[in-house]
Order: C-alpha cells, then structure tokens, then sequence
C-alpha cells in the first residue's frame, strides 16, 4: 500500500471546556436559590430529605364488605338468620332467612324444615348446591350450572345457566317480589249503631 510522505494524523477535537476551569462561567449551585436554575426536584428538607407536610396523617383504609361462612363440615337443623353476605358450603334443614346475600356452595344441601315449605328468604340468592324448597328473594335469583332446585321461586329477577335443574313453578317480576311479603294484617273497625238528634237509631 503507497503512503503519502510526511503524513500526519488528525488531529483531534479539543475537550469541552470545564464550567469550573473559566471563572467567567456561572454555576447553578454556586447561585442563590430561585436565579438561573432549573432544576425541577421537589423541594428538600432541612436535612437534604424531600420536604413533607408535617403531623402528616395516612389515610383511613377502605372498609370491607364482611362475608359469614359456613363450611362443608357444619349442618345446621332450626331458622339460620344472618344479616351480611352467607356462604354457605354445608347443610341446612330448616329456612335461612336475611336481608343480604345468600350463596349457596357447590357441596352444600339446603331442605326446607317439615313445617315450613319455603328454604331461603333473602334479599338474593346465587345457587351453586342442591335447594329443596320454595325460595322467596326481594331482588335476583341466579341458578348456577351445578344447582339443583326442587322448589318455587318468587323473585324480581331470575339468571339460570345452563346445566342447572330446576323442577317447580317461577314466578319473576317487580310485582311477584312485592306480593311475597306477607301485608300486616289490620284490624277493621267495629261498626257500632249511632243515634240522631231524634233518638232513632242510624243504620
């Protein structure tokens, strides 16, 4: 390979000057606070943190929906009351009444007591298990693939999936949820004869 006589490399480029090599050039640290930085970080503290509120409080965590259990070993015989959400995953002889709602698990048996026809009285009801009995609910009733349902059902809403089985008369509306609450009975007036200005007896 021919080589040029007497070449040289290139020579190369000067490094950027230092801002602290020339006096001229300013500093942001050397600067008072708030004239010619940039610097965006939040603020610090005295003691170089990040500076916060004090007497901070944390906030409060949020409440959780309580839910009752009943597990596959537990069988109860008589009325079953609760007032929040119930799974129910064991065996129930009686009625299981509520104003939340019920969920009756895969493994559980709810039978209606010999006294009584209806099974569940709540608001909802998911069924998962085995239902003998009416049930009577305010809102939804959903009938999941595994449920088997021997018995009415009066509610304002009905889900039944397929695979379930359910034998026994439905009755599904605002209306029919309304007329399963038993009215309180009232006491009619007696009608009692009044006498006019006469004396003469009123019909």
């Amino acid at each position: 390979m021919f080589k040029y006589p007497n070449a040289s490399k290139p020579a190369p480029a000067p490094a950027p000057a230092s801002p602290f090599a020339d006096s001229d050039v300013p500093s942001d640290w050397a600067m008072p606070a708030g004239q010619g930085s940039t610097d965006t970080a939040a603020p610090q503290g005295f003691f170089g943190g990040a500076e916060t509120a004090p007497f901070e409080t944390p906030s409060a965590a949020p409440a959780v929906a309580t839910r009752n259990v009943l597990n596959s070993d537990v069988s109860v015989v008589g009325i079953l009351r609760f007032t929040d959400d119930l799974l129910v995953d064991g065996s129930v002889e009686g009625e299981i009444t509520s104003d939340g709602e019920l969920t009756v698990g895969a493994n559980a048996t709810i039978t209606a007591g010999e006294k009584n026809k209806i099974a569940v009285r709540t608001k909802s009801a998911i069924i998962h298990g085995r239902v003998t009995g009416d049930i009577v609910v305010s809102d939804r009733v959903e009938l999941a693939a595994t449920a088997e349902l021997v018995g009415d059902v009066t509610a304002a809403k009905i889900s039944i999936q397929e695979g379930a089985v359910f034998i026994g008369h439905c009755m599904v509306g605002a209306a029919a949820a309304g007329a399963s609450i038993p009215a309180t009975p009232t006491k009619k007036a007696s009608k009692t004869p009044s006498k006019n200005d006469s004396g003469n007896l009123l019909g």
